[in-house]
């Protein structure tokens, strides 16, 4: 008996982690879209790593789209897509998700040429947490090798979509992470199977190496985001920074998942895609 019933629990676990991955906005590539007469584009895609995957915020620590801050179809997060489909009901159907759990700032451009095969208007990038969470701070991505990533993501974009608008978010506080779990056993006891290492090893610790390699993470996030910034400026009219509204966000517990005690919850997808969602839309 014990056995059947953990069959079908695992069972209902799948399921729920497929209900999860579908439901991300339904995207099909390289569908037409329609203009819009309001303004607003019809379609759009996502580039990113696994906060716009939506991972650890369903159920199961999965992927989960239906919660993605940009692409989401889920009431709880009323991502972008939610967002511009209730002012255009051309994009129903046209949000695209590109983005990959692991994914760094040199695994964008083959993101970026999907989304130029699919066509679309609008495309949201989140880039630069797994530059950062290496096992070693020496190992973070170099700030150079990032902005040059990141041009050649841009300029893929601009060449492939040059009528697309284009919305660069900021790296969210990566150390605020660590200011309000550092305390939370749960959190410190999920950090110490491997959860962003550079940042998050030796979370009580406050000796001298400890707090300098943190103020380190922080500092590379700081450069990477104004890296980001300046590669939006470049990219001419068409792109939009965020301007560090993901990075101001003064997060708690409540919005991390109870998994990794790393990733958003379904609340802090909303959060995200509260503070980042275009003023030139919600106008």
């Amino acid at each position: 008996m014990r056995r059947r019933w953990t069959t079908i629990l695992f069972a209902l676990a799948a399921i729920v982690a497929l209900a999860c991955e579908e439901g991300s906005g339904g995207g099909r590539p390289g569908a037409t879209t329609t203009p819009s007469k309001s303004g607003l584009p019809s379609s759009m895609a996502a580039l990113g790593d696994s906060i716009t995957t939506g991972l650890g915020s369903c159920i199961t620590f999965h992927r989960c789209g239906r919660h993605s801050w940009s692409t989401g179809e889920s009431g709880l997060v009323n991502s972008h897509y939610r967002r511009l489909r209730g002012d255009n009901k051309a994009i129903k159907g046209n949000a695209h998700n590109f983005a990959e759990p692991g994914a760094r700032a040199a695994d964008l451009p083959p993101q970026a040429d999907k989304a130029v095969d699919a066509r679309v208007e609008y495309v949201t990038v989140l880039i630069g947490a797994n530059d950062i969470c290496r096992a070693r701070v020496e190992e973070m991505t170099p700030v150079a090798d990032f902005r040059r990533d990141l041009d050649d993501t841009l300029g893929r974009l601009k060449s492939g979509l040059p009528k697309a608008r284009v919305l660069v978010v900021s790296i969210p506080d990566l150390n605020r992470l660590w200011e309000v779990g550092h305390t939370e056993a749960r959190a410190v006891k999920a950090w110490a199977r491997g959860i962003c290492p550079a940042l998050l090893a030796n979370p009580t610790s406050n000796a001298g190496p400890d707090a300098a390699r943190r103020a380190t993470v922080a500092a590379r996030v700081d450069a990477y985001n104004a890296q980001l910034a300046a590669a939006c400026k470049a990219y001419g009219r068409q792109c939009v920074y965020d301007g560090g509204a993901a990075h101001r966000v003064r997060f708690n517990l409540d919005m991390i998942n109870r998994v990794d005690w790393f990733h958003p919850d379904s609340d802090g997808q909303r959060k995200l895609s509260e503070v980042t969602y275009p003023r030139r839309f919600a106008a």
